[in-house]
């Protein structure tokens, strides 16, 4: 996941949705990601929904102009007109969020225009006090009063091709994804179910998929930051080492 914050200057990093720094130009780490033979990018662009503004489409015709692997665009979008444009300007899925929580018929509109394989349906999810699970938006600064697993399911049902959970509590943290959460919301729905928040190794790709049962896993911190220091690195497992994962996870 590529997080994008225009005001600070480019790409940004931070834990738990908050606290982020700058690590670059996405420009850049994109051309280094075609190097790295990575499979797809996710683009968030963090604040456009906040400002309410539309996706910058020039902005993201650059990038995909740029990418040689399929790219999501997610932020700002709030209309059917803009998935279009999207799809238009080289973006090959749309991440929708803050819109999936306000009206899930954009979600069938989005479906019914491109297709739901290019309809992706971002969850971010809090644990609570009592060990259940709540879904949050605006950021993860407000608790929808959702539950996970039936949003999910209405998700599914208005026409997403895939979700994106993202565990809030460990985003960033690289303690490894919430696998319990996983297995809730890929036991529930048919669509495939991409876990986020929390990498920062193969072995938590391989619990992600065992024991939360997720068809794929997306990370940042892991690829951007380098040592106990944190340093700026973007970085992406050698064709060994994932060929290594989708070794442990066949057997």
């Amino acid at each position: 996941m590529l997080l994008i914050a225009p005001s600070r200057g480019g790409l940004v990093k931070g834990e738990r949705f908050r606290n982020h720094r700058y690590v670059g130009d996405p420009i850049n780490a994109v051309k280094v990601f075609n190097d790295k033979e990575v499979d797809e990018i996710a683009v968030l662009d963090i604040e456009a929904t906040r400002a309410r503004r539309a996706p910058d489409f020039d902005a993201v015709q650059e990038i995909c102009g740029e990418a040689f692997m399929p790219l999501g665009y997610g932020g700002g979008i709030s209309r059917v007109e803009h998935v279009k444009e999207l799809l238009q300007r080289g973006a090959e899925k749309v991440i929708l969020n803050a819109a999936a929580l306000a009206s899930p018929r954009l979600v069938e509109q989005a479906a019914k225009l491109a297709g739901s394989s290019s309809v992706v349906v971002s969850i971010d999810v809090k644990r609570t006090l009592f060990s259940g699970y709540r879904v949050y938006g605006e950021g993860a600064s407000r608790d929808t009063g959702l539950d996970p697993v039936d949003f999910a399911k209405t998700m599914e049902r208005a026409g997403a091709g895939e979700l994106v959970v993202t565990s809030i509590d460990r985003e960033g943290k690289g303690t490894g994804y919430d696998t319990e959460l996983l297995r809730l919301v890929s036991g529930a729905v048919r669509v495939p179910v991409v876990a986020n928040g929390g990498a920062a190794n193969i072995d938590h790709f391989v619990a992600a998929v065992r024991d939360g049962g997720a068809s794929a896993v997306a990370a940042g911190s892991m690829f951007v930051f380098v040592g106990k220091h944190r340093a700026v690195l973007i970085q992406y497992p050698s064709q060994q080492e994932l060929a290594g994962f989708f070794r442990r996870v066949a057997d």
